[in-house]
């Protein structure tokens, strides 16, 4: 059984982590990544929540958020985003028809789940979230999401700042993400 961690907001700068169930690749079988884009600006707009940096892996997320308001809830934003992101996934697996997949996804639902009316287990049930209380932990957490793409059992590109789904080009190349405003970290820890 997964334990749920409440964050409290004693910071301002959070690196989180939310992952796919049993880290199957559904941002790319379902080529979502634009769902992520999508919840970064809304919880930009919504709650003025700054995307700092990202990548979104072919199963997982990392961002650095930058929460303006200290009564933002941390936990009711991951989770409305993950809940968003995870209806219009199973809805791209149905138009893809995608059977076994779905009903892999349907089975992993508990009994208490499916008695809350959840359908399918798209993401894991909690998400990893770190206070950002330094300046080198910052540097720490932004060099691993920039090199997620090329690190480990990933070869997603050759080099890390080619990488589409990161704002690893903003920073090292100076070039503006296509589909989000990423707002410089150095505008707020400077």
């Amino acid at each position: 059984m997964a334990i749920r961690t409440k964050h409290q907001i004693t910071e301002n700068t959070w690196f989180i982590t939310f992952t796919c169930y049993e880290w199957i690749s559904l941002f790319e079988i379902t080529n979502s990544y634009d769902l992520v884009y999508k919840w970064f600006n809304l919880i930009d707009t919504k709650y003025q929540i700054k995307t700092l940096a990202f990548v979104i892996m072919p199963n997982h997320v990392h961002a650095i958020l930058y929460i303006t308001d200290e009564n933002t809830d941390l936990n009711k934003v991951i989770a409305n985003g993950k809940r968003f992101i995870a209806y219009a996934i199973i809805e791209r697996l149905e138009d893809q028809r995608n059977t076994s997949l779905l009903y892999k996804l349907q089975m992993a639902c508990s009994e208490k789940e499916r008695a809350k009316g959840q359908k399918h287990k798209v993401f894991e049930v909690s998400f990893d979230a770190k206070e950002i209380y330094s300046i080198d932990f910052l540097y720490q957490k932004i060099d691993y999401i920039h090199h997620n793409p090329v690190s480990g059992k990933w070869n997603l590109c050759i080099e890390f700042t080619d990488y589409e789904h990161s704002s690893a080009a903003f920073y090292e190349l100076e070039r503006p993400h296509p589909s989000i405003k990423i707002t410089d970290y150095r505008d707020y820890w400077f």
